[in-house]
């Protein structure tokens, strides 16, 4: 889940980062066995009311779809409202990089619209303190579970 402002994220990008949410909540409200591991939880889980900080992140996601005129359900809205969470400037950076090298290879004309963003905006759930990258992305990048899966070959149809 991105920490940077949900105006960042192009079409495909802005679904799937609500999809994402949304199975985040399910995860912290202990709906779901799946994904709850997932090392960008912990940031949520760390904050004294996890459901209503994932809420708050949700509210923003709807409303950059709502600006852009999608139709994300507002029905699976919840109360939101926490304290601002820090997130690091290191890992808006690290961010963005790994954003921008997606937008790259599949929406180039959405990045351009940004062109050279020397700080950009995080999500407005976020506050951003000095530091490096979190050290639960430093963890996810050194167990390799930021690589999407290996592909499995069939074998031929005969």
């Amino acid at each position: 889940m991105w920490s940077l402002h949900p105006r960042y994220l192009d079409p495909r990008g802005l679904v799937a980062q609500w999809r994402e949410a949304l199975l985040a909540r399910a995860v912290l409200a202990g709906l779901t066995r799946g994904y709850r591991q997932h090392p960008q939880l912990l940031r949520f889980r760390q904050c004294a009311d996890p459901g209503r900080a994932i809420a708050a992140y949700l509210a923003e996601v709807h409303a950059e779809a709502v600006r852009r005129g999608y139709r994300f359900d507002p029905a699976k809205l919840e109360p939101a409202g926490c304290a601002q969470l820090a997130v690091t400037r290191g890992q808006i950076e690290y961010e963005w990089g790994h954003l921008a090298a997606k937008l790259q290879a599949r929406s180039p004309e959405w990045l351009r619209q940004f062109g050279p963003a020397d700080a950009p905006e995080p999500h407005p759930l976020f506050q951003v303190v000095p530091g490096g990258i979190a050290e639960w992305e430093v963890r996810a990048r050194s167990a390799g579970t930021d690589a999407p899966p290996p592909r499995t070959s069939r074998p031929p149809r005969t």
